[in-house]
């Protein structure tokens, strides 16, 4: 109980519940009490202890914002109490290494650690790394048990903790939101998406349990349905066994392998009741496994939110609202185009989220945020800043509700050809910015047939209120697709060409 918890912990306020476990000896009552000031008893609870495991679990009820408060666990003559415990949001932070860069690492750093005294009802807990060949129940190791952020464990060394995007979101979160913040980091720099898989979702997406086994891949996928509501389905990919960035007998081992981080890191945590997710994670996934990633991420989000669902007894919302951040930059003139196939994949091949694979989602764009000389290599850029602003917006509008809002960049609407004249007018969805108005971003699919796809650039002629004019002077047969920003380091300058007046940048498509 103690161990996983500790004092200065923020619990979700409601309308959840949050839930409370630990462990106690087998068929014993354990009676959990939450005090206010001057000891005045808020509510009580009881449960039992019972096996195998010899876990107790209790609902507290739903409580208002605020505290602090005391939190005891009693079972006979010993007890454990918790002191300086809040209520408020917690969310859970996931991913490879731009989650797990901490504040030291980011643009400002000195500025940001400054002020971290600054929001002491923000509190900050990071699981140590780990991994696991079978689910575990409890967490192996903490690196930072529940703590009010100081200069010293916001920027404990590099890739550790705390979280930089986890931290600025949650921080701005409580300046949004006025309430107690609680941020969970669960990351490991490096690990693909597999390794936070169940095995549910790699059974889903045709993808063995080991990667090292030999995959009949032909009998491997049959479609797959999540039973939740609104149900998810995901269509086979396509060219399952041939179209993935590495052979389907490569051999993974560590935190690569397979549902090992899910087991050691995930599952431990299950029973926490959490208000939303923000992930950062996909960069691994450019070089294993890419064209699968439009179906395990969507099923992975779906099996995170049955999972933690299910563990706090209902009180983690079906629909938990899932955050990420669209992959940023590499390499600047790499012809690799497995960065701009991930960042499709990562809105399941719909270029905008919330949609009707992934709802209650919302995406951070970051293509524009390259940093070519990071000291962290180029592939770790650090600007988390603009990343963190726009996690908070989509937060604000997909988590807490704000209508008015725009949290996201303009995305085509439809495209019309004038063949005489030679022209493609394509018709975007908000007001546009252009910035870069000689940048070779958008490109025609020029064929006479769909594939191979000839792709051509098409210069941009003039650019209107909500409109781009693009000339199709090389293409002189049909034109059957059209796509933009698609490469690698596809913004120049940390510009890209199109942004809205919120300065939300227009987010990749094909």
């Amino acid at each position: 109980f103690a161990s996983y918890y500790g004092d200065h912990m923020v619990l979700q306020k409601k309308p959840s519940g949050a839930v409370v476990w630990g462990h106690g000896q087998l068929g014993a009552v354990v009676t959990v009490t939450l005090s206010g000031a001057g000891g005045l008893i808020v509510m009580e609870k009881t449960a039992q202890v019972k096996g195998p495991s010899g876990t107790w679990t209790t609902v507290l009820d739903p409580m208002d914002q605020g505290g602090p408060y005391a939190l005891t666990a009693e079972q006979g003559l010993e007890n454990v109490t918790l002191w300086d415990v809040y209520f408020g949001d917690v969310w859970l932070c996931s991913g490879q290494s731009n989650m797990a860069m901490t504040v030291l690492q980011v643009a400002n750093a000195s500025q940001e650690l400054a002020m971290a005294s600054r929001y002491p009802y923000v509190r900050v807990f990071a699981a140590a790394p780990a991994r696991s060949e079978v689910e575990l129940e409890e967490l192996e190791r903490i690196d930072l048990p529940w703590s009010i952020p100081t200069a010293e464990n916001l920027g404990h060394g590099n890739f550790t903790y705390f979280s930089a995007v986890c931290w600025l979101l949650g921080r701005s979160l409580y300046e949004a939101l006025g309430s107690p913040i609680g941020l969970v980091e669960v990351a490991w720099g490096g690990t693909p998406i597999e390794a936070w898989s169940s095995h549910r979702v790699l059974q889903a997406c045709g993808l063995l349990e080991d990667m090292g086994r030999e995959a009949p891949w032909s009998s491997l996928w049959h479609g797959a349905c999540f039973n939740l509501k609104p149900t998810l389905c995901f269509a086979p990919p396509l060219n399952l066994a041939l179209s993935s960035s590495t052979s389907p007998h490569q051999h993974l081992s560590g935190p690569q392998t397979p549902s090992v981080l899910w087991n050691a890191m995930i599952h431990p945590l299950l029973n926490m009741t959490l208000r939303g997710v923000a992930w950062y994670q996909g960069e691994a996934n450019a070089f294993l496994h890419t064209d699968q990633y439009n179906c395990t991420f969507p099923a992975l989000i779906a099996d995170w939110r049955r999972a933690f669902h299910a563990g706090s007894a209902g009180q983690t919302e079906l629909l938990l609202p899932f955050g990420f951040v669209q992959l940023s930059t590499y390499r600047r003139r790499s012809a690799d185009d497995s960065f701009a196939r991930l960042r499709w994949h990562q809105t399941a091949d719909l270029g905008v989220v919330p949609n009707a694979r992934m709802p209650s989602t919302f995406m951070a764009v970051a293509m524009d945020l390259g940093d070519e000389h990071s000291p962290y290599g180029s592939i770790h850029p650090r600007d988390k800043q603009n990343v963190a602003h726009r996690l908070l917006l989509g937060a604000r509008a997909v988590a807490y509700g704000d209508k008015d809002l725009v949290f996201q960049g303009p995305y085509p609407t439809r495209a019309i050809l004038e063949v005489t004249r030679g022209l493609l007018n394509v018709t975007y969805s908000q007001e546009l910015i252009c910035r870069q108005r000689d940048a070779q971003a958008f490109e025609v699919c020029c064929s006479s047939q769909a594939t191979p796809c000839r792709w051509l650039l098409a210069p941009v002629v003039a650019v209107g209120s909500r409109t781009v004019t693009l000339a199709l002077s090389g293409c002189r047969t049909l034109v059957l697709g059209l796509r933009y920003a698609w490469a690698e380091w596809p913004c120049e300058y940390q510009a890209c060409p199109l942004y809205n007046p919120q300065g939300l940048p227009a987010p990749p498509f094909l």
